[in-house]
């Protein structure tokens, strides 16, 4: 609310001291105003526009580290069609290196998308705002961890014959295709293209189909203009994220995935401060329970 005391004599002071008033105000307003935004992209609460915005972003985030990080290990790591592939030629080609490296891939976009499911439904069962917030606010650790330690991680050994580097990617996106599945009923995939393309093929096909005259309404075939869209949307933001990740990486390094990893930072923080008040209450619960144990010395 905006309270601004009069001056009983209007000076060059009071005016300043108005300005400046009305100024915080409307900046705390502000302020207040994005928080709301961004909480509704990973509140609890879902509507269909919400995760058709959260999906765009991270789609675009998707298609950045999957081509950024092919420059940097040579290897597609947003979808696990190549890794199995290459799991079972090299099993029959007899590669064991080529084998544990697909296999630990794999294990790693597995354990990333438990992960999610494991975060999303303690927060569910505890009635967090943030029940999407705390998956996403992992990416962005990783993430971080990605930009700034990136170059020692290809230097990181690791059972499955493949950098470390290999392992922390396809983790980071087994966290964020589960995220907005779990989200979106399962009806948006933000890192790999393929049933996205192959959903806006159908729709394309459904849009070009010539309907008999004659028939009734309800016997014709009519593309969802809606689904349509969402699939054109995500295919086209993956390859402009794609684009700029090439060239991030290309001319910038691993830092360039560091303001990638803000803006999740911005959209999982909101729900989460939110929340902070219940999970005091919950720690405070969690050590008093402790502390009334038997056998637990003080």
């Amino acid at each position: 609310m905006l309270l601004l005391q009069p001056c009983r004599r209007f000076t060059p002071n009071c005016a300043r001291r108005l300005t400046r008033r009305a100024s915080s105000t409307l900046a705390a307003w502000a302020g207040a105003s994005a928080v709301r935004r961004f909480r509704h992209l990973t509140d609890q609460h879902r509507t269909g526009t919400h995760n058709r915005r959260l999906g765009l972003l991270l789609a675009f985030n998707a298609g950045a580290i999957n081509a950024g990080g092919f420059l940097v290990v040579h290897l597609y790591t947003s979808h696990m069609t190549g890794f199995v592939s290459m799991l079972a030629d090299n099993l029959v080609l007899g590669n064991m290196v080529l084998v544990l490296g697909a296999l630990g891939a794999l294990l790693a976009f597995i354990s990333g998308a438990a992960t999610t499911a494991i975060l999303v439904n303690w927060a569910r069962q505890h009635r967090l705002h943030g029940t999407y917030a705390l998956p996403l606010l992992l990416v962005a650790l990783l993430m971080l961890v990605f930009g700034l330690l990136g170059a020692m991680t290809l230097n990181w050994h690791t059972p499955f014959a493949v950098p470390a580097t290999v392992l922390l990617l396809s983790f980071m996106m087994g966290l964020q295709n589960a995220t907005i599945s779990k989200m979106s009923s399962s009806e948006i995939r933000t890192t790999h293209m393929t049933g996205n393309a192959t959903d806006l093929g159908i729709e394309l096909g459904k849009l070009l189909y010539w309907n008999r005259s004659g028939k009734p309404p309800e016997q014709q075939v009519r593309a969802n203009r809606r689904r349509l869209g969402l699939y054109a949307s995500l295919v086209s933001i993956f390859l402009l994220g794609g684009v700029a990740g090439a060239a991030g990486f290309k001319h910038v390094g691993f830092v360039f995935v560091v303001p990638l990893a803000l803006v999740l930072f911005t959209l999982a923080l909101p729900p989460l401060w939110i929340d902070r008040a219940h999970l005091r209450v919950m720690l405070r619960r969690t050590d008093k329970s402790s502390a009334t144990q038997p056998g637990h010395s003080s």
